[in-house]
């Protein structure tokens, strides 16, 4: 059976760049941004993941993937991966700022001021440098950027004071840079990110006495009763790189199940269990 192609991205051929695409959500918008007919770039610091993710993705096509190492932590990494990219397809059409990272939870008692830096460095300054040397090239085709975020960011998280400051960073600058690169055509949008269900969260469930549970526990937190998945994530970002988008600037998107809506863990239930829970008040 022929795979199901997304109808607003036929003849999707922008040159992307996806920051941190060998693993989970970056690796999720490789796959169906090269689905679509993109020509992709992914960087990473781990380049054995990178490199057969680029190949698998390329002998699969449409599009066409390859792979650049790359440390985000240094401007000049990033700076000279925006260049390559550039220089390798002639134009760059969409910048996707997804590398980061969630460290362990841990009450503000036990991150250090080095510690702190060192996150804001990598989930937000590295999000400033690509837009920085992105954006000369990103005005001349009226491209557009994708910085991903969390929906944390927004509404707080336990325990993770120094990563829920980090992502409102992101949040606040794709609003101000949104403003600020309408007049040149470049859209600026972020997407707010869920649980979503990568292999480093299995991994780590795997990893767990109660691993089983946990996840179980997990999937009661959203509405639809389960995680997003990364190819979920990587539609959304196609949708908000597309021409289908040419509207949306500034905008923050919920990827989330509706994890945000309401108290507690949403396990769907029918009316009639509601209503002695109900009654009771």
């Amino acid at each position: 059976m022929a795979e199901k192609r997304v109808p607003f991205a036929a003849g999707f051929d922008k040159a992307t760049l996806i920051t941190g695409g060998s693993k989970g959500i970056g690796s999720g918008c490789a796959r169906v941004f090269t689905r679509a007919g993109a020509r992709v770039v992914i960087c990473d610091i781990d380049q054995e993941t990178g490199r057969a993710l680029a190949a698998e993705l390329t002998a699969t096509g449409p599009g066409k993937c390859h792979f650049e190492a790359c440390d985000v932590r240094e401007p000049a990494q990033v700076e000279r991966v925006i260049e390559q990219t550039a220089a390798r397809f002639g134009r760059l059409d969409c910048l996707i700022n997804n590398a980061g990272q969630h460290p362990p939870h841990q009450p503000i008692d036990s991150f250090s001021i080095e510690d702190f830096k060192e996150l804001l460095q990598l989930n937000l300054v590295s999000v400033f440098a690509a837009c920085k040397y992105a954006l000369p090239h990103l005005r001349k085709t009226g491209g557009s950027i994708i910085n991903l975020g969390s929906i944390v960011g927004a509404m707080g998280q336990w325990q993770a004071a120094t990563y829920c400051a980090s992502k409102g960073g992101v949040h606040g600058f794709t609003k101000a840079l949104a403003i600020d690169e309408a007049r040149h055509g470049v859209r600026v949008n972020a997407i707010m990110p869920g649980n979503i269900l990568t292999q480093s969260r299995l991994d780590l469930e795997a990893t767990m006495e109660y691993g089983q549970a946990f996840h179980d526990f997990v999937e009661t937190w959203q509405w639809t009763g389960r995680s997003g998945t990364i190819e979920e994530a990587g539609n959304l970002c196609l949708f908000l790189a597309s021409d289908a988008a040419s509207f949306i600037t500034g905008a923050e998107l919920p990827l989330t199940g509706g994890i945000e809506l309401g108290q507690g863990p949403k396990v769907t239930v029918s009316e009639d269990e509601v209503k002695p829970l109900a009654a009771s008040g």
